[in-house]
């Protein structure tokens, strides 16, 4: 959920962005660890700076992030740099891709304790460590969208004139989740799914950015995103116009990990980053900087929007490792179908 806000705030994209953020002086910091992520992450309004900032502290170290757009391009350069990766960390995967991350050989076992790291459905792993969790759901502007769809099938076969923003997802994490969502609840028929929604798409974006900032200048009334969006609009705007669709299928859960790679030239530092990242600190900072759940106790309670917030009464998620095998035939699926005239 990918926090994604600054981009879509300041328009201010670029492909690859390497961020330095230091505390006190270069001379006193000669351990550096160099951690990849995506672009909001390491924004200025991101997570990244105050976890950086924190975690230096800890370890008379500097962190340089290297960021991409999304996850799913995060893997992309992974498998375009290889062995010859310079990253420490990776930050950002998520659980549906996790079986094609383990595939590239290039991860290690992450080596933190992970037994108080709570997700819906327990998903835990050896070499991916959860940090943060969020499920899908279609935002609506209640001034522009008085009756929301209730059911992924009533948002499918809805009036078409009620536009939405989705996200592509051959570049989008959030696309792609949408994509499992939908072959979740509909199976085989998924295609003939995708043939009826694509007539209320107005447009797909390759990220999540793109997509909520045309849905807050009010191109389109619905838009891909999280339940736990509304809760950045309530904190930091103070308003409440902006609302999740409760959907009756369920919604499917991204599960977003962070990994050690083999190629760490300080994998003790490395360990000591990821358990920073699970630990009360970084719990306390991830709600109100990625707007996503935490998955340990976090440091001060949340903030009373995140009990506004629409609570799924079932989690979908598809197996990694049959994700792995079908992502490319789902997604050319999705392909065919939106392509349709």
């Amino acid at each position: 959920m990918r926090s994604r806000w600054l981009t879509f705030l300041t328009h201010s994209l670029t492909p690859v962005l390497a961020i330095t953020l230091a505390t006190g002086s270069a001379a006193a910091q000669e351990k550096r660890l160099t951690v990849y992520t995506y672009e909001s992450f390491t924004s200025e309004w991101g997570p990244g700076p105050k976890i950086a900032a924190g975690f230096e502290k800890t370890c008379d170290c500097k962190v340089d992030y290297v960021s991409v757009a999304d996850g799913v391009e995060l893997l992309t350069r992974l498998k375009l740099e290889g062995t010859a990766s310079k990253a420490d960390v990776v930050v950002g995967l998520d659980t549906n891709l996790v079986a094609e991350a383990k595939e590239t050989g290039f991860f290690a076992p992450h080596g933190v304790e992970a037994a108080e790291l709570k997700v819906p459905g327990n998903f835990s792993d050896d070499t991916f460590l959860p940090y943060d969790y969020g499920h899908f759901a279609f935002v609506y502007d209640t001034e522009t969208l008085k009756t929301p769809p209730k059911s992924l099938k009533e948002l499918v076969e809805g009036d078409a004139s009620q536009k939405i923003v989705i996200e592509d997802p051959r570049t989008s994490t959030p696309g792609l989740g949408l994509l499992l969502w939908v072959k979740a609840v509909y199976g085989d028929a998924a295609p003939a799914a995708w043939a009826k929604l694509k007539d209320r798409v107005l447009t797909v974006t390759p990220g999540w950015s793109e997509a909520y900032g045309l849905f807050t200048k009010g191109e389109a009334p619905m838009v891909l995103s999280y339940t736990t969006s509304p809760a950045y609009h309530m904190v930091e705007e103070k308003t409440e116009r902006y609302q999740a669709a409760a959907f009756s299928e369920g919604h499917y859960i991204q599960i977003e990990v962070a990994g050690l790679t083999k190629s760490s030239h300080d994998p003790v530092l490395a360990k000591a980053f990821l358990a920073y990242l699970t630990g009360a600190e970084a719990q306390t900072i991830l709600p109100v900087t990625n707007w996503m759940m935490p998955v340990a106790t976090p440091a001060a309670p949340l903030p009373d929007a995140f009990s506004k917030l629409v609570a799924p009464q079932k989690t979908l998620l598809i197996p990694s490792d049959d994700v792995a095998k079908n992502r490319k035939a789902w997604v050319d699926e999705w392909l065919a179908a939106m392509s349709r005239s």
